[in-house]
C-alpha cells in the first residue's frame, strides 16, 4: 500500500493532477478539445527532454569535483528522462491519431524521439547492470549533448518553430502550459526521488 510519504504516492498524485489539467484545457477554433492531447504532449516531452537535462547537468560537477552525491542524482534523472521519454512515444501516436486521422510515422521529430528512445532504454538497463557512477554521469552528460544536437538538426513537419504555444496570442493557453509542464515536472522529481531511495 502506498505512503503518502512515499515519493511514488507523490509521483501517481501529480499525474493525476497532470491528467485532471488536461481534462479541462482550454480548446482550440480548429482542432476543439482534441488539443488537449496535444497540450498533454507537448507538456510531457518538454518535460522529458528537461529532465535528461537536469541529468546531463548534475552529472558535470560529479564528474569534474567527484561528488558521489552528484552522480546518484544523475543516475536517478537519468532513469526518470528517459521514462518520460518513453512514454511520450505512446502520446505522441494518440495526438496524431485523434487530430489527424493517421500516423505519420515517418515524421522526422517522432523518429528522433524513437531512436533516443531506444538508445536511452538501453543505456539505462546497461548502466544499471554496470553500476559504475563516473560512467554513469558520464553517459548522461553526453547523451543529452547528442539530444541537443540531434533537436537542432531535425526539421520540421507536425512541430512547426516557433512554439504554437509560446508563439499564442493567448495568455490563458501560455499560462496552462506552464502548469501542464510544472506538473509532469513535479512527477519527475519525485520518480527521482523514488530512484534515489531505491
Amino acid at each position: 500500500m502506498l505512503r503518502p510519504k512515499s515519493p511514488f504516492f507523490w509521483f501517481l498524485l501529480a499525474l493525476l493532477l497532470a491528467a485532471g489539467l488536461t481534462a479541462i484545457g482550454p480548446q482550440e477554433r480548429a482542432l476543439g478539445a482534441n488539443v488537449r492531447i496535444v497540450y498533454l504532449h507537448g507538456a510531457w516531452l518538454l518535460a522529458a527532454e528537461m529532465t535528461l537535462g537536469a541529468a546531463g547537468v548534475v552529472g558535470l560537477p560529479g564528474l569534474l569535483f567527484r561528488r558521489p552525491s552528484a552522480h546518484r542524482w544523475s543516475a536517478a534523472l537519468g532513469r526518470s528522462g528517459i521514462f518520460f521519454w518513453i512514454t511520450s512515444l505512446p502520446l505522441s501516436l494518440w495526438a496524431m491519431q485523434t487530430n489527424w486521422n493517421g500516423l505519420f510515422l515517418a515524421e522526422p521529430r517522432f523518429r528522433l524521439i524513437v531512436i533516443f528512445a531506444i538508445a536511452g532504454v538501453l543505456l539505462q538497463i546497461g548502466l544499471a547492470l554496470i553500476a559504475h557512477p563516473v560512467l554513469t554521469s558520464l553517459v548522461n552528460v553526453l547523451f543529452v549533448v547528442a539530444l541537443q544536437i540531434g533537436l537542432s538538426q531535425t526539421d520540421y513537419v507536425m512541430h512547426p518553430p516557433p512554439s504554437p504555444i509560446f508563439g499564442s496570442a493567448s495568455t490563458a493557453i501560455q499560462l496552462y502550459f506552464i502548469g501542464l509542464v510544472f506538473l509532469i515536472l513535479s512527477a519527475a522529481y519525485y520518480l527521482t526521488r523514488w530512484w534515489l531511495a531505491r
